[in-house]
């Protein structure tokens, strides 16, 4: 069985499910890397594509059966490659977000967000105003195992890049590779089922209301999948953490945006999970207990997707962490830099898109949908949860790696589509040319349910 084709199997015999029909494709030199990144980002994707095709039979709809394009799919995981605003691309990373020196090795660091760059100069004993070099200096003094137990403990972004051995000898890492790549869980619960009549071939999801609570890529990818298939999405924000606008625009198309603030605006944030069929968080484990949200104020019979980057049940569960600094902790940057390097060159790379993000986006998609076709059947919700580092291990695991393999394809526009001067990837599916609406400007809706556009 290839690669590609495991990952379905994977996926469908974890959630119990047999019967996927989605063709094998000749993927080329997309996304080509040292490890089998087109097995992860072909497979979610047919994940994800064969759960809708599950649920449109279920409404008695005639399935898809999408045939899906490589070059498509390497545009969707490479989509701030493609990035533009007015002309301009992102910038993806900021100056204190990289791989860098210690005294003993090196660390990788994510500081895109003020509040965690003020965290990560806290752990370096820097001042909230220091620059890259102050920083670059101070890490090198220090050992990275040292900067990583810090970040740790302060809620700071950092860890210590490791080989796949060390990862693998880790209680973290072990935690990571055990259990299901998606976890679907029923709760002890139920609940009446969405309306179905609203369903149509193409948005086999209208009708579903679902509660967007995620950030960055992983969590925004699965709901705007979602969001793709007819499901009213409304994303909610904190307004005391804006969000990196060229992210919000480039992983929200199809979604409404709202700001609430759960601190004070509790009993509106009870009223929406109150009537939401989907509710999909990013945050670590207890958050939204801790903040007043208790599991018997959860609608019963909820679907509850949940993203996170290390797993619940780890020793690590309660950090934060992102798809770059997975990979630097779990090996994958070792391997990925040691192929083109020169002698005295860093030996750190990474993946050619944030396929860990991309790929757990679609397979978390793909868990949602099967989750909400056997509630239609008998009533329960279920908790359906992936995690960065459990892709990671499977992606380490996969066989077929190419050290010696050719440059990566990018993308290039044929691939895109542009509103307004903003430009992002296209649909990772083939039969839908667009996004149904470019993602509204950020935080502008009303924090209430809005029923679909007549036509869309």
């Amino acid at each position: 069985m290839s690669g590609y084709a495991a990952l379905v199997h994977e996926y469908e015999s974890g959630a119990g499910i047999t019967g996927s029909s989605m063709p094998a494709v000749d993927p080329g030199a997309n996304l080509a890397a040292t490890l089998p990144v087109w097995e992860l980002a072909g497979g979610s994707v047919a994940s994800f594509a064969a759960a809708a095709d599950r649920r449109r039979r279920d409404h008695g709809l005639t399935p898809l059966d999408s045939v899906l394009d490589p070059a498509r799919i390497a545009a969707a995981f490479s989509s701030e490659r493609l990035f533009r605003i007015d002309g301009a691309p992102a910038d993806a990373f900021a100056e204190l977000s990289g791989f860098f020196k210690t005294a003993d090795g090196w660390v990788r660091t994510h500081a895109n967000y003020s509040h965690h760059r003020v965290r990560l100069l806290a752990v370096l004993g820097l001042p909230a105003d220091a620059d890259r070099a102050a920083a670059v200096a101070r890490i090198a003094e220090l050992s990275a195992a040292e900067i990583e137990d810090r970040a740790g403990e302060s809620g700071a972004i950092a860890v210590r890049v490791r080989t796949e051995q060390e990862w693998a000898a880790t209680p973290q890492g072990k935690a990571a590779a055990d259990g299901p790549l998606v976890a679907i869980e029923p709760r002890a619960d139920r609940g009446v089922a969405e309306s179905s009549a609203a369903a149509t071939q193409m948005l086999p999801l209208r009708g579903v209301r679902v509660l967007d609570m995620t950030r960055v890529i992983a969590g925004p990818t699965a709901t705007r999948a979602l969001a793709l298939l007819g499901a009213e999405v409304l994303r909610i924000d904190p307004p005391q953490l804006p969000e990196i606008g060229w992210q919000f625009l480039d992983t929200c198309q199809g979604k409404y945006s709202t700001l609430l603030d759960l601190r004070t605006e509790l009993p509106i944030f009870r009223e929406l999970l109150r009537t939401a069929d989907v509710l999909v968080t990013g945050y670590r484990p207890g958050a939204l207990e801790r903040i007043g949200v208790h599991p018997g104020e959860i609608r019963p019979g909820i679907v509850h997707g949940r993203v996170s980057a290390w797993g619940e049940r780890g020793p690590w569960g309660d950090r934060r962490g992102f798809d770059s600094i997975v990979q630097a902790a779990s090996g994958i940057s070792l391997i990925e830099g040691a192929h083109g390097n020169s002698q005295g060159a860093s030996p750190v790379g990474a993946l050619p898109a944030q396929a860990l993000d991309h790929g757990s986006g679609y397979l978390l998609a793909a868990g949602v949908l099967d989750a909400l076709t056997a509630r239609e059947r008998d009533g329960i919700g279920r908790d359906v949860r992936v995690a960065l580092a459990r892709t990671a291990s499977w992606l380490l695991a996969a066989p077929g790696r190419t050290p010696d393999h050719a440059p990566a394809n990018f993308p290039g526009s044929e691939f895109a589509v542009e509103h307004a001067g903003v430009v992002t990837a296209a649909p990772v599916l083939s039969e839908y040319p667009d996004h149904p609406w470019p993602a509204s400007q950020y935080g502008t809706h009303a924090p209430n349910w809005t029923l679909r556009p007549a036509g869309i």
